[in-house]
C-alpha cells in the first residue's frame, strides 16, 4: 500500500519536473532530428552524448556537424544504422543506455543518499546496479521509474533522497552511464547488517563491496 510519505514524495517529484520543463513521462517521443534541427531536444542528446565521450564541443543546441559525427560513432556502438538522424529507434537507444543532465540529478542523487560513505567503487556500483535495471525488462525502462518504484531504495522511503548529492556522487554517476560496472551486472544490493527483508537474503550473491552485497 503507497503510504502518505511516498505520495508526497511522488508528489514533489512531480512539482520540480514541472517548474524546470520536463514532462513525468520520460516515455514521450523525442523529435526527430537532423542536420540543422535546433530545439531542446538537441540539448539532451548532446548531453547524452557529451557523457559517454562521443561528442567533444560545447553545448550549443545546434544539430551540426560535429553534432551527427558523435551521433554516428553512438549508432555504430550500439548497432543502429550510422546515419547521424536521431530518430525512433536511435532515441530509445539513447534513453535506455544514457542519462540527461535531469536524470544525472535523479541517478546522483540516489547514489549520494544509498552509498554515501562507502568506497567510490561501491558508488559506481549502486548507480551500475540502477542502469541495469533501467536496461532490464523486469524493470521500468527510465530511471524515474526505477528509483521511485514501490519500495526498491530505502533512501526514497525514508527521505533521505532528497539530500543534495556532492561531487563524489555526480562523478560515480557519470562513470556508471560510461558503462563502468563494479557491481558484476547486479539487479540487486543491500546491507546485511540493516536489511529485513528476507527475499532479498535469497538473491544469488554477485560479490561484496564496502557494506553492500551486491546480487542477481
Amino acid at each position: 500500500m503507497t503510504t502518505m510519505r511516498q505520495k508526497l514524495i511522488v508528489s514533489m517529484l512531480v512539482f520540480i519536473l514541472a517548474i524546470t520543463g520536463l514532462s513525468p513521462i520520460s516515455t514521450q517521443a523525442g523529435t526527430l532530428l537532423t542536420s540543422g534541427s535546433a530545439n531542446g531536444d538537441v540539448w539532451d542528446v548532446q548531453y547524452r552524448l557529451k557523457v559517454l565521450g562521443y561528442y567533444q564541443e560545447p553545448l550549443d543546441g545546434m544539430y551540426g556537424r560535429e553534432t551527427i559525427r558523435a551521433v554516428q560513432r553512438f549508432q555504430q556502438h550500439y548497432g543502429l544504422t550510422g546515419d547521424g538522424i536521431t530518430g525512433a529507434q536511435t532515441w530509445k537507444t539513447l534513453r535506455k543506455y544514457t542519462l540527461n543532465r535531469y536524470e544525472m540529478d535523479i541517478l546522483a542523487k540516489a547514489i549520494y543518499s544509498e552509498g554515501r560513505g562507502e568506497p567510490y567503487i561501491g558508488q559506481v556500483a549502486i548507480g551500475a546496479v540502477v542502469m541495469n535495471r533501467i536496461q532490464s525488462s523486469e524493470f521500468p525502462d527510465s530511471i524515474r521509474g526505477v528509483i521511485f518504484q514501490s519500495g526498491a531504495f530505502t533512501a526514497v522511503d525514508d527521505g533521505q533522497y532528497w539530500l543534495t548529492p556532492n561531487a563524489t556522487a555526480y562523478r560515480a554517476a557519470e562513470d556508471a552511464v560510461r558503462g563502468w560496472d563494479p557491481s558484476g551486472e547486479a539487479l540487486f544490493y543491500y546491507n546485511p547488517q540493516t536489511a529485513t527483508s528476507a527475499w532479498i537474503r535469497t538473491r544469488p550473491m554477485i560479490q561484496r563491496i564496502g557494506n553492500h552485497i551486491f546480487t542477481k
